[in-house]
């Protein structure tokens, strides 16, 4: 008896010992779950059954600082999906995660100290010994009764508190019965878990529509979703891989996806740029695939076009006024700047008996303020509407079949696009046609009444304008310059309305065009730092009488530049001819130009990556502007650091277009005997043999780009490793992986934070220099790389690659990296 007694014991010891080796070694044992009152402790992990997710505790990005998190067991890059204690990180390896005898589970310090805690939600059925927590194949982290194992009575659950990552089968939305609201949150950065400025939400105002926020400003909304998918995302939709669903209940309201295969890994991240994105892992590449991304171009941009505007990214300019409205302001509109929104152009009658508008194929408008029955038909929808003098537009809120619900707006309608395909029938309100014609008789009555004024009060009115006109003509007045075009920049000559100011008025201004004034000077001449009377400080530009090109470049900036608006272009206060002088009047920008600080040691230092990355930004605006959305389609061809000017709010501003050329609309380039610019921003098929285009402007840019991120020079850029210049030189860092050594010193530092933004603007700029322009983007595609996570191409070599022998490197390492980096939070 004595010796069956110590073999029992000896066995309890050893069921003991594998039960509690979870605490100790998580190679000892690999299991999915912990009992009440055990433990997990730093160094040690738990394996979901399936061998598909791992929990323990790990570090972030650079971080050294403790997490207790979930991530892919078979993916090599360690790919966190879910982290407990984002905002109380551990400093040291002593942490502790224990399910308590509450049923909790909490994460312990070094001293015992409650750091996290999962605060279940409901209680224990059986007593708390029965209670686990387990690690599922989903990846969700539930504490249960052993005894049941139905989701519906988990006792608490990751998903339910879900960070950036968002799971197959865990829910965006509510529960209504308890108040839960599962919403998504960025990180702060990829080194910091913590919540960031961006939140993912189903907005339960209205009709229910998901929403991406930036603190409390709407980002990005999905619109509403209409039985198939959300009617702002027409590329979400079921395949073979995924399928979407989105439930709306009386106990509960929320999005989610599911995978058809479960041995597919797949995950939604709401990144530390604010971009959701659905990633796929590619076991063959060992890569993640970006599989769909929010938000993709312009359009998508919330209210861009403000009210009652429509954005189609296929026209230009991309916002219009819907059928029956006209823009509020328009000079605003002229110069790119939507948000002031349309108008009516005939006010509704209510009484009269108004209509409606089909506008078919449209992402619909924001449904905050909406009102919406499912049962309804769009028969009855539209007699619900009529009866309501505010209501603006209606449309159905289920499109399968023949539709069904009504879905109704009031008051402005507010973030609509244009798609040419999957988009959604909208019927938008406008007066009756009885009624706009009564209200057109009435304007044409006001019309011809002024018309009749006495031809003897318009005569003496004309003849005191005129004389003003005569005595005036010296001083600040507004005249028209007439240019001829002399077939240079396309079919264009025509009168030029600009200010002219008085050679004595700008002599004063700049003491007498002193030396001490100057700012500085180019082929064209100096350029003088002024002050008008009024206080007005402005730079002026005067045209040197030894160029032999002068006359020319004079009159081409003011035919290009006159009728140009936008916030990144230096804008043209005026001009004076007097005296044989040709000068210019510009704003005056305080930090001056570009290269007077990227390429300055001291200097460099004020430009962190945030003002670098707005400068870029800036500079291609400016240039798309130029390329596609200004009345004229100019090709600026002189685009440098030198001719990029700084405001006192460090914004850019593309400056000097004695150079520039005018193209009509469907003007691809053309070619020139005469070559002008600058080396080592000149695009190869312009410098060799005289053709420019668009795609010439958008090397320039590219060369720019990668001046800004290096604070290097590509002109008489040298390396002691190779003869490459600075193209060269990017390409090298680019296809063997150390795109660190590209990086200036200056922002060295904050490229740890900003290490993505930074690696994906080279990768652009090798892009913008590709050696044939039919491999470059266009300067719309460049701005939607630069302001999305739409995934970039590979670059092919650079143009005026200067080594003869190129240097063979592992091109995967890079690209798969930035593919990786891209896949953040980790």
């Amino acid at each position: 008896m004595e010796g069956r007694s110590s073999t029992t014991g000896l066995v309890t010891l050893l069921l003991c010992i594998l039960t509690f080796s979870v605490s100790i070694n998580s190679k000892v044992a690999e299991v999915d779950f912990i009992r009440a009152n055990q433990s997990l402790e730093d160094g040690s992990t738990i394996v979901s059954a399936g061998g598909h997710f791992e929990l323990g505790f790990s570090i972030v990005g650079r971080s050294t600082n403790r997490y207790l998190g979930i991530w892919y067991k078979k993916i090599p890059p360690r790919t966190i999906v879910w982290i407990a204690n984002r905002e109380t990180p551990l400093n040291t390896t002593s942490g502790l995660l224990k399910l308590n005898s509450n049923g909790n589970l909490v994460i312990l310090n070094a001293s015992d100290s409650v750091v996290w805690s999962s605060k279940s939600l409901t209680s224990a059925k059986g007593p708390v010994t029965s209670v686990i927590m387990q690690l599922l194949d989903s990846g969700n982290l539930v504490v249960r009764d052993e005894t049941d194992s139905d989701p519906e009575n988990y006792l608490w659950q990751s998903f339910d508190i879900p960070g950036s990552a968002h799971l197959p089968g865990c829910k965006l939305g509510w529960n209504l019965e308890t108040g839960l609201e599962r919403y998504f949150s960025s990180w702060k950065s990829v080194d910091d878990p913590s919540p960031g400025d961006y939140t993912l939400r189903i907005d339960r105002n209205g009709f229910p529509q998901v929403i991406l926020r930036k603190s409390s400003a709407i980002q990005f909304r999905s619109g509403p979703w209409n039985g198939v998918r959300f009617s702002g995302t027409p590329d979400l939709k079921s395949n073979p891989v995924f399928k979407f669903g989105f439930v709306s209940n009386d106990k509960e309201l929320y999005y989610h996806y599911e995978l058809h295969n479960k041995s597919v890994y797949s995950v939604i991240i709401l990144n530390t740029l604010g971009y959701n994105q659905l990633w796929t892992w590619i076991e063959k590449a060992q890569i993640w695939q970006l599989n769909l991304g929010r938000q993709v171009d312009y359009c998508d941009s919330y209210a861009l076009c403000g009210a009652f505007g429509n954005c189609n990214i296929e026209k230009s300019p991309i916002c219009q006024c819907l059928d029956g409205f006209e823009p509020k302001v328009r000079k605003k509109w002229e110069v790119a700047d939507w948000s002031s929104g349309c108008v009516r152009k005939v006010q509704m009658s209510c009484t009269d008996g108004d209509g409606f508008v089909l506008h078919p194929g449209l992402k619909l408008p924001d449904t905050q303020h909406s009102w919406f029955d499912r049962n309804m038909s769009l028969d009855e929808c539209k007699r619900v509407c009529l009866k309501n003098c505010s209501c603006t537009a209606y449309a159905n809120t289920d499109i399968r079949g023949s539709g069904s619900g009504c879905l109704l707006w009031f008051d402005e309608l507010i973030d609509i696009r244009k798609f040419n395909e999957n988009g959604q029938d909208l019927y938008v309100r406008r007066a009756s046609s009885k009624f706009r014609a009564s209200v057109l008789a009435k304007k044409k009555k006001i019309k011809v009444r002024y018309i009749t004024i006495p031809i003897l009060t318009a005569t003496m009115i004309l003849g005191v304008s005129l004389w003003l006109i005569w005595k005036k003509k010296q001083r600040l007045q507004v005249t028209r310059l007439n240019f001829e075009n002399n077939g240079r920049n396309g079919d264009i000559d025509e009168d030029l309305e600009l200010p002219l100011f008085e050679l004595r008025t700008l002599a004063n201004a700049t003491n007498g065009f002193s030396t001490n004034s100057k700012l500085g000077e180019g082929g064209f001449g100096p350029v003088y730092k002024g002050m008008l009377d009024d206080g007005k400080e402005i730079a002026v530009k005067r045209l040197s009488k030894e160029s032999r090109q002068g006359v020319k470049e004079f009159k081409n900036e003011v035919l290009c530049i006159a009728q140009l608006q936008h916030r990144n272009l230096v804008k043209l206060l005026g001009c004076c001819i007097q005296e044989g002088e040709r000068i210019l009047v510009y704003e005056y920008m305080p930090n001056k130009s570009l290269d007077s600080f990227i390429f300055d040691i001291n200097q460099s230092n004020a430009l962190g990556w945030p003002t670098r990355c707005n400068i870029i930004n800036g500079i291609a605006r400016g240039l798309l502007y130029l390329h596609r959305d200004s009345r004229l389609r100019i090709i600026h061809r002189d685009l440098k650091a030198s001719n990029v000017l700084l405001d006192h709010e460090m914004n850019p501003k593309i400056s000097d277009f004695g150079t520039a050329r005018i193209c009509g609309e469907t003007d691809a380039g053309t070619n020139t005997t005469r070559v002008v610019g600058t080396y080592g921003y000149m695009s190869p098929e312009y410098a060799t043999d005289g053709l420019f285009s668009v795609k010439s402007d958008v090397f320039s840019f590219g060369v720019l780009l990668i001046e800004i991120v290096s604070g290097k020079r590509n002109k008489n850029f040298t390396h002691m490793d190779h003869n490459h210049n600075l193209l060269g030189h990017a390409w090298r860092t680019y296809i063997n992986g150390d795109l660190f050594e590209l990086v200036d010193e200056a922002i060295a530092q904050s490229s740890q934070e900003h290490q993505f933004e930074i690696f994906r603007a080279i990768q652009i700029g090798l892009l913008c220099v590709q050696q044939y322009p039919a491999d470059r983007p266009t300067m719309a595609t460049v701005v939607l790389m630069l302001t999305s996570g739409i995934s970039l191409p590979r670059p092919k070599q650079p143009g005026f690659f200067i080594e003869r022998q190129l240097y063979q490197g592992k091109s995967s390492a890079s690209f798969n990296y930035l593919s990786d980096t891209t896949m953040v939070p980790r």
